[in-house]
């Protein structure tokens, strides 16, 4: 049952009634609770991931400054926002119109519905918002005992880490519950894939090679009790909103094939069309060399729609990596015109670089493979018996940015006490950067293939 704090009774009868449609054609959700906003308030929630509880952070404050610019000057527009928790909380902005309301409504309903039922999210922890809750207070705390400028310069050392994890890590640990607790059903009552990870990493987990480095940091580093408790906090909040990384034209395409669906079959009143049309189109446009992930994935469920698929099912099982290589073929890249762009030295101008089905293919899954987030692996933790750590970049078609991984590695190297290496390979050629936390050297040799 949604609950509909602060709505006019005409909102809350249209939102009893777009509840209804969703769930008969089978979306699944739980409970959702729509508040109304002001605009600038939705900015601001937005700037904290949609916590409002979240610890404060200058950063957060940028994030706002930026998005309340793009509103002041009709550059940018936020119409919803919504949080995977349990209840779903959902924003809906005063000043949008009735239409907008319900065009809203009904894409969070599909976006709790992909919350429930998507595979990727089954891991992440429901009580979010009184976990943030806690994380703030914890912060506050640190930051009355060691001073607001200590805390967020460790902070920031840390916020430059929450990359270095695995994507596939809470997946792993959710299906090894769910497994013991198939064998065993007096394991049913297993707990959150939180408590498994706090309890995997105390007894002994996250040791070399591992790909979720910042949880070996969290644990192993030499850091007093406080910033190793800062750690943690990063690491979860970090984890929490991977999933939505890893499916985020997924995600978005779900909503936005339902309220699309929703809204045409009747929900509409015919003064409200055009207006519809208008801003479905806007939210779906995309300029030449951009995904637009409302476009690309709304087609892409469509498609399989049209296949005769099971779309329920593959919003069910897929990321948005393994759902591009299910269903992008040659004639859905000429159909949407998903070709690879590039930029005209000499005109300046951004002009098709190749429309070779299988090049722009492998550079989409390219460019989704790992959330995104760049393949790194721990592989050493005593490197020449000296304590230093090993990083390895993997590559899969993606150059290692050298310059932001220079900075990166030299936060691992003051969290961890001693120097810290990374290496990459670019054809023929590894290329490797050391810091010892304050200075930055690199070199590189040939590349020998081994086996």
């Amino acid at each position: 049952m949604t609950k509909r704090t602060e709505l006019s009774a005409q909102l809350r009868h249209e939102a009893a009634r777009i509840e209804r449609i969703a769930r008969s054609v089978g979306l699944d959700f739980g409970d959702v609770v729509f508040e109304m906003v002001d605009a600038r308030d939705v900015n601001a929630l937005a700037a904290y991931g949609g916590f409002p509880v979240r610890y404060p952070s200058w950063r957060f404050g940028m994030d706002f400054e930026r998005l309340d610019k793009g509103r002041q000057y009709g550059l940018s527009r936020i119409y919803e926002l919504v949080i995977n928790t349990d209840p779903a909380y959902a924003w809906l902005v005063r000043t949008n119109s009735d239409m907008e309301q319900k065009l809203v409504m009904a894409h969070v309903l599909g976006h709790a519905d992909f919350f429930r039922s998507n595979v990727w999210f089954q891991p992440t922890d429901k009580g979010m918002l009184d976990r943030m809750a806690d994380h703030g207070t914890r912060i506050r705390r640190a930051i009355d005992l060691h001073g607001q400028d200590t805390v967020e310069a460790f902070l920031d050392m840390c916020l430059v880490l929450d990359n270095l994890l695995d994507p596939f890590l809470p997946l792993r640990e959710h299906m090894k519950v769910r497994a013991a607790a198939n064998r065993d059903p007096r394991l049913a009552a297993e707990p959150s894939f939180e408590a498994v990870r706090e309890r995997a990493l105390t007894g002994g987990g996250s040791r070399p090679p591992t790909f979720d480095v910042l949880g070996f940091l969290a644990e192993r580093a030499p850091l007093p009790e406080w910033q190793r408790d800062l750690l943690r906090i990063v690491r979860a909040e970090a984890y929490y909103f991977l999933p939505q990384r890893m499916t985020k034209i997924m995600n978005e395409g779900w909503a936005s094939f339902w309220h699309s669906r929703i809204l045409t079959g009747g929900v509409l009143d015919a003064s409200e069309v055009v207006e519809f049309a208008d801003c479905h189109s806007g939210a779906t446009a995309s300029a030449p060399g951009q995904l637009n992930p409302y476009k690309l994935g709304i087609e892409m469920f469509r498609t399989a729609e049209e296949r005769g698929l099971d779309i329920f099912r593959l919003r069910r099982v897929h990321n948005d990596a393994s759902f591009v290589d299910a269903i992008i073929d040659e004639d859905f890249v000429a159909r949407n015109a998903l070709f690879l762009f590039g930029r005209n030295g000499r005109t300046g101008r951004t002009e098709v670089e190749t429309r070779e089905f299988r090049v722009v293919k492998e550079r989409m899954l390219a460019d989704l493979s790992w959330g995104g987030l760049p393949r790194i692996e721990l592989v050493d933790d005593d490197h020449a018996g000296r304590g230093e750590l090993i990083l390895r970049h993997h590559h899969d078609g993606r150059d290692l940015q050298l310059t932001h991984a220079a900075e990166t590695l030299k936060s691992v190297a003051r969290l961890w006490g001693t120097s810290v290496h990374i290496e990459t390979r670019e054809e023929s050629t590894v290329r490797w950067i050391s810091s010892d936390g304050a200075e930055i050297r690199t070199g590189e040799r040939p590349y020998e293939r081994v086996g």
